[in-house]
């Protein structure tokens, strides 16, 4: 596995590290406890040192895995975990009050089995307390020593700018992938500018992109997807194509569709951390083999007339969600 610096932070990780999620929140019921551990395991094994989880997912129970699954080997991995939502429900809102920070801090260190947090993200930007006073309390917990590292989710360019004036930002983390580009247009610049580094979340497009859900597929009633735009019936339907082209072009590749979903992600810049997630095993070991598909400046140009012809059908949050999303 090849490492990456997430920018001019020093922070280097595995160029694609393990959205720890869905082991245990968003995507159905949870995995069985010892398979997140023997996943987790088996993923720092195959060379993979970058693990993402939250006080939200669960709640606190993905940490709690995470924790143990490491404890092994603490010192040879980077934990990223966020703060930012009131007793850690995204349902009941935003808190990114300082004695919150504070307190999530704390917990998170319990539950990760650590005695400090590698990368510390705000989960979504709070507009009830100024980005200033945020990056300050990361700044004295970074002076403490409990945490290394800056980072924000989901966060607009305005935002960035004023957390790294106060508190070196490491890492902004937003979703992006082949069906999800927005962050070209002001996040990607503004991040090289600053020497941040950028770790995409759901790079496989929350599993389309994998060729694995079509219009038929029925979620678990727990399950995010069944309430994203993008992923009704029609849009499904309509946005079949998307998975058509990238199988077409992972033929010529002798690769996966999640293969080249994710190396044209790796291609976009140096910088660029993907963070896929998986309950699987083998969809873990195809992932990963994804930093090996090496495509060239003209089959990037391909990929890029290819899609440049479609038009993505649904939001990809639903309205209320979308509302949180800093600009």
């Amino acid at each position: 596995m090849q490492y990456r610096k997430l920018g001019k932070s020093g922070l280097e990780v595995s160029a694609i590290g393990l959205g720890c999620m869905g082991l245990s929140f968003g995507y159905g019921p949870a995995t069985d406890k010892e398979e997140a551990i023997k996943l987790i395991r088996k993923a720092y094994e195959f060379g993979l040192n970058f693990f993402d989880t939250a006080e939200a997912y669960g709640p606190f129970t993905n940490e709690d895995v995470l924790g143990e699954a490491v404890a092994p080997f603490r010192d040879q991995v980077v934990l990223a975990t966020k703060f930012g939502f009131k007793n850690g429900l995204p349902a009941v809102g935003v808190d990114s009050r300082p004695e919150n920070i504070r307190a999530v801090a704390d917990a998170s260190l319990k539950r990760l089995r650590t005695d400090r947090i590698d990368l510390f993200y705000q989960h979504r930007v709070d507009p009830n307390v100024p980005i200033e006073e945020v990056a300050g309390t990361v700044k004295e917990l970074i002076a403490e020593g409990k945490v290394k590292h800056f980072g924000l989710s989901e966060a607009g360019v305005q935002t960035i700018r004023k957390a790294h004036a106060v508190q070196t930002v490491s890492a902004v983390q937003s979703e992006y992938s082949l069906w999800w580009r927005e962050p070209e247009q002001q996040i990607l610049p503004t991040l090289e500018e600053l020497g941040i580094g950028f770790v995409p979340f759901s790079p496989l497009g929350k599993g389309f992109l994998t060729g694995a859900i079509n219009a038929d597929t029925k979620f678990d009633k727990t399950d995010f997807r069944n309430i994203v735009p993008r992923f009704e019936e029609e849009n499904r339907k309509a946005n079949q194509i998307v998975v058509d082209k990238i199988s077409e072009f992972a033929k010529r590749k002798d690769a996966t569709q999640a293969q080249v979903a994710l190396a044209w992600v790796l291609a976009q810049k140096p910088w660029i951390v993907p963070i896929p997630g998986t309950t699987k095993l083998h969809r873990l070991e195809e992932n990963l083999k994804a930093e090996k598909l090496i495509l060239t400046d003209d089959e990037l140009k391909q990929i890029e007339d290819m899609f440049s012809a479609i038009h993505i059908q649904g939001a990809r949050y639903p309205q209320q969600l979308q509302a949180r999303v800093d600009r």
